[in-house]
């Protein structure tokens, strides 16, 4: 285009840019940017003219050149895609008619902050420095998809839109930034898409809204990778968020999150690796807890937060906090949806054991039988239900003490009031009532009782009472003892 064919406005920033200099056309500071369709042609620039500025303008030697415009209308597409731009680019407050196009471009730093867009086309973008799109409100789906940022990316408080169907809302997948994604407020309706990026700082989406509706994807992050934290702080989404894959060397954190997808799965982390997973200070999440095969290092999880379908299986974790009683835990895997799982049970048992909670340790172990007792049939039923009366599994061996003594009182009262018969009146050793009751009770033991005297009727029935009974409490009695060194 020909130079001599700039409008004053267009003039303006023509002169200013060789030396960097500020065009600012907005008439206050706090000015709506999603009026510019009112500016009239003092504040409107053609968007050919801002292309030809950035790609083929005289330079000034000793200047650093840089487009540096506030407040302007910008008409036309502005098209940069593969192009080649050293210098900085700083279109703020602006109102752009429609969707930037700068696929595959590369520039030293943009900055869009606070400018109305109908879009943004970026894939594949590289940008040497900062990419800004703080406070910009777009209409229509932003395309970000490969983009490799040498530093920060800053999203906050922006708006998107609700995307063409089928189309995500904000596309960040396989994104490459040099330091961190901050995008706290950040308000979507639809997609947000992070699968395959990689952060080497931390992702700030505290106070975000990710709406995308009951059943729809909110946020994609299959596969991410980030070197510090997630934040997801006061968050409110509304559809599921997936992580399945995931790497998160420092803190999830869903402190006074607020997840809702009723009917479906509302946190999808199945198979990550994270350094810790906050759940905590917030209400239950409408829908289900999924961390089948994760791997955590620290699980800050308060029983409040648990919702009522979780998924657990495979679930990995060092530490659990903050410390509760076994019965809050419980709670939580009873409520797995794939029933009982053997697996969260040793989990929560070691890290009960890791803090040198063996009570806990124990009455989650206990659960754990009862638990399993429900999956056998009715003869297996029945034989737990003996072994938890009799010693809790094990787990509660002074019961069978108990037991002992109450059997031993009511045998040595029955054969003291009655004496059995001897067999063999010359060889019998003289009667003793509590020896007697020992020698039935216990299999192992012999005091001579029980093979010189032949009790009758009720009594003889007793004797069988009491016979059966020590076995059971003695097989019961060992396999808790195996239990507890096997674990040992």
């Amino acid at each position: 285009m020909q130079i001599d064919d700039l409008t004053p406005a267009e003039q303006r920033v023509w002169d200013a840019f060789p030396r960097g200099g500020d065009v600012d056309f907005r008439e206050r500071e706090d000015e709506d940017p999603a009026r510019g369709a009112d500016h009239g042609p003092e504040r409107t620039i053609r968007a050919q003219v801002l292309r030809t500025l950035l790609l083929s303008a005289p330079q000034v030697p000793g200047e650093t050149a840089a487009l540096r415009v506030a407040g302007a209308r910008i008409t036309g597409t502005l098209t940069l895609q593969y192009g080649e731009i050293d210098h900085a680019v700083r279109l703020s407050d602006c109102f752009f008619e429609h969707t930037p196009v700068l696929y595959a471009a590369r520039l030293r730093q943009l900055n869009l902050r606070g400018s109305v867009l109908p879009g943004l086309d970026a894939a594949t973008l590289r940008v040497d420095g900062v990419l800004r799109l703080s406070d910009c409100l777009f209409e229509g789906p932003v395309h970000l998809g490969g983009a490799q940022i040498s530093g920060a990316l800053f999203l906050d408080r922006a708006g998107v839109g609700a995307p063409p169907a089928g189309r995500p809302a904000l596309q960040l997948n396989h994104l490459t930034v040099g330091d961190g994604l901050s995008a706290a407020g950040l308000r979507t309706r639809g997609e947000v898409r992070l699968t395959g990026a990689s952060v080497a700082g931390t992702i700030n989406l505290t106070e975000a809204r990710l709406e995308a509706g009951a059943g729809e994807v909110a946020l994609d992050a299959e596969t991410l990778t980030v070197e510090g934290d997630v934040l997801l702080r006061e968050v409110e989404v509304l559809g599921w968020i997936g992580l399945r894959g995931s790497r998160v060397t420092g803190r999830l954190d869903l402190s006074y999150a607020r997840l809702a997808n009723p009917g479906d799965a509302a946190l999808r982390a199945g198979s990550c690796t994270i350094g810790e997973l906050w759940l905590r200070r917030s209400e239950p999440m409408e829908g289900t807890l999924n961390l089948r095969r994760a791997q955590l290092d620290v699980l800050f999880l308060e029983p409040e937060v648990v919702p009522g379908q979780v998924l657990l299986d495979s679930l990995v974790y060092t530490s659990l906090t903050p410390h509760e009683p076994a019965e809050r835990r419980l709670a939580m895997l009873e409520r797995d949806g794939e029933g009982y799982v053997p697996h969260a049970y040793e989990q929560l048992t070691a890290a009960y054991r890791r803090i040198g909670d063996d009570h806990a340790a124990r009455q989650v172990q206990l659960a754990k039988q009862r638990r399993h007792r429900g999956t056998l049939p009715w003869y297996g039923r029945m034989w737990g239900y003996v072994q938890d009366a009799t010693v809790g599994y094990g787990f509660r061996p002074l019961r069978a003490a108990g037991w002992l003594v109450s059997l031993l009182v009511i045998g040595s009262l029955a054969y003291a009031l009655e004496h059995p018969e001897p067999l063999k009146a010359d060889e019998a050793p003289p009667f003793n009532p509590v020896f007697y009751t020992l020698d039935l009770l216990l299999p192992v033991i012999s005091f001579g009782q029980e093979s010189a005297f032949a009790p009758t009727g009720a009594h003889q029935w007793l004797s069988y009472a009491l016979v059966v009974t020590g076995w059971i409490l003695a097989t019961t009695v060992i396999t808790g003892i195996t239990r507890t060194v096997s674990r040992q």
